[in-house]
């Protein structure tokens, strides 16, 4: 990108104006350290998180925050799949009803039938979901709560999501469904990351579990967002996906 788009005196804007800017910002985003490690070495990753999220309304680095490409098929994460609806003109209100064991989400858009959906632990159960590790078990309410809104948001505000599903839905799909392949062409991969060193090694389930006091007190001091957290230590060690979603979690203890 030869050019900065002003808005403003103080702010600028990164979002490609056209495919050669597209191509040459995935390539500067892909070979740094301070992105999600989904999208290291991926510039190809990063083109279909910025594509997708353009698609949707968000902006770049909004985008490789809020969006995650899982086997090949991107996902909002379940905060950002909620700030699309919310922020969506036709939003009218919405109500939720939380307990131990469900969560009923009603959803209202102008000139629309109000969508009422409740997601059980029951349902959870036929699911193979409850008890599962990382944050159905560290969190269950808000999973709850993440699965209700998903489903709401995706009758309701079908137009505004375009067939995108939450993050926290694909990752509960059965491991065989889940595995994440790199779905960028060796050609397109960027001298950088040609470059880049060894892979991280594993941060295996004892290393979490040692490390998981230390972590969860930043969370809830709020010295590091989740977000922040996990871009952190991704440049440390390979996170596996409910390792993720458990320090999401930390963020949400006591709702």
């Amino acid at each position: 990108m030869n050019e900065l788009t002003t808005q403003g005196e103080s702010t600028f804007s990164l979002s490609p104006r056209n495919l050669a800017e597209a191509m040459e910002f995935a390539k500067i985003i892909a070979s740094s350290d301070m992105v999600p490690k989904d999208y290291i070495g991926k510039p190809g990753n990063v083109l279909v998180a910025v594509q997708t999220g353009a698609e949707l309304g968000l902006k770049p680095m909004q985008s490789l925050q809020g969006i995650s490409v899982i086997n090949g098929r991107p996902g909002v994460w379940g905060d950002a799949m909620w700030a699309l609806i919310i922020s969506h003109p036709e939003y009218e209100d919405s109500h939720e009803d939380k307990s131990d064991t469900a969560c009923t989400v009603t959803l209202k858009r102008r000139g629309r039938t109000p969508v009422v959906v409740t997601f059980t632990m029951d349902d959870a159960k036929k699911a193979g979901l409850a008890g599962k590790q990382g944050p159905w078990q560290t969190a269950p309410k808000r999973m709850l709560q993440m699965r209700a809104r998903a489903f709401a948001a995706r009758d309701l505000f079908a137009d505004a999501l375009k067939g995108i599903k939450s993050v926290e839905e694909l990752r509960d799909y059965v491991d065989g469904d889940r595995v994440e392949r790199d779905i960028t062409p060796a050609s397109a991969v960027a001298p950088a990351a040609r470059a880049l060193p060894a892979e991280l090694p594993v941060c295996t389930p004892e290393k979490f579990a040692e490390n998981t006091p230390a972590w969860r007190d930043m969370v809830l001091s709020g010295k590091k967002t989740p977000a922040a957290l996990i871009s952190m230590l991704s440049t440390k060690a390979v996170l596996s996906e409910d390792q993720k979603l458990t320090i999401d979690s930390w963020a949400h203890e006591g709702e």
